[in-house]
């Protein structure tokens, strides 16, 4: 291995519906292009190896809806106020480990809804009644930041995330969650949609875009998850 090589570690699993498998493996060939060794985990147990954790530069994350044990959560902080960086889409990384709040607290978004495209009763029970066609607005005072950088707004059609958030976060997109007749709440609610952090001497950052492969393949997204986990990089 070329001692200028970075380390990349890829840590999935978790809801299948978000395609850990699939996703991660489109954008292995990326990172190693980029100069990475990645190394694959099919669980947060590697976290816990404080010897290895201390030369990674980089974790993708695509754990939807799990737990992690004390002392993995510990490890993975640790890790990241030490200087590695952390990076991911969607549920993978903002919607991770419920029983953990200083997860949360790392990571700065926590999934809490997506809309439905209609009342309940029309529903047909698939993932598709909560695919909405909606707007990443990038956001004007932070054009020129590298993630976004020559990015436009920019529609989807797939899941639109309503995350839980706070003013740490540096926000380079968000979205606007309509307010229909149907919906408990009474007014529009922007939310953020790509952000960064920073965590002791590390980065992290989240798109909550990427449902699924088709939605991480669609360029504008592929692009800023590209851009994004090489400047979380160490």
């Amino acid at each position: 291995m070329n001692g200028a090589t970075r380390r990349a570690l890829v840590v999935r699993g978790g809801w299948d519906g978000h395609q850990p498998v699939e996703t991660t493996e489109s954008v292995i060939p990326f990172l190693e292009a980029n100069g990475f060794e990645v190394r694959v985990e099919e669980s947060s147990g590697i976290y816990a190896d404080a010897d290895y954790m201390a030369g990674v530069d980089l974790i993708v994350q695509t754990n939807t809806m799990n737990t992690i044990a004390d002392n993995e959560l510990a490890g993975l902080i640790a890790a990241v106020k030490n200087g590695t960086g952390m990076g991911g889409w969607h549920g993978g990384i903002a919607d991770s480990y419920r029983n953990s709040a200083d997860y949360l607290q790392m990571i700065g978004g926590q999934f809490a809804h997506h809309a439905a495209k209609a009342p309940k009763s029309e529903l047909a029970g698939g993932q598709e009644d909560n695919y909405l066609t909606y707007t990443i607005n990038i956001v004007p005072e932070r054009a020129e930041h590298p993630i976004v950088a020559g990015l436009s707004d920019f529609t989807l059609t797939t899941e639109q995330y309503w995350v839980l958030s706070d003013d740490y976060n540096d926000v380079l997109a968000t979205t606007t969650v309509e307010a229909r007749a149907f919906d408990p709440w009474h007014r529009p609610v922007t939310t953020p949609a790509v952000w960064t952090r920073e965590w002791g001497a590390g980065r992290i950052f989240v798109c909550t875009a990427g449902h699924r492969l088709e939605v991480l393949d669609d360029p504008n997204v592929r692009m800023i998850v590209e851009r994004g986990l090489l400047w979380a990089a160490r």
